[in-house]
């Protein structure tokens, strides 16, 4: 059974910054991407950033070369940096790991952030 352990979540400021991490314990996928999604009330969930196994990364519209995601595969954890963050920002953000072909997947149940202008 896999579990996925979000913190990191808050009220920030605009123009401030956080980091989430997450932390994946149980049998998760030999290779796999692992990362964040995000959903604000009435909105669809989304994309922000998630890496390969080997490093690959992607990012989603939203991120706009504000934030930054990292991986320490040895402690199966993930991180996001979110620097410059904006009211838009606000949302709940959600770790996520999926295998490679996208047949799998696992969620955390999600972290706050908050950005007050």
């Amino acid at each position: 059974q896999v579990q996925l352990v979000e913190s990191g979540g808050g009220l920030v400021q605009a123009g401030g910054s956080l980091r989430l991490s997450c932390v994946a314990s149980g049998n998760i996928f030999s290779r796999n991407y692992m990362g964040w999604y995000r959903q604000a009330p009435g909105n669809q969930r989304e994309l922000v950033a998630r890496m390969s196994t080997t490093g690959i990364t992607n990012n989603g519209d939203s991120v706009k070369g504000r934030f930054t995601i990292s991986r320490e595969y040895a402690k199966n954890t993930v991180y996001l940096q979110m620097n410059n963050l904006k009211p838009e920002d606000t949302s709940v953000y959600y770790c996520n790991v999926q295998n490679w072909g996208g047949e799998d997947e696992y969620w955390g149940q999600g972290t706050q952030v908050t950005v007050s202008s």
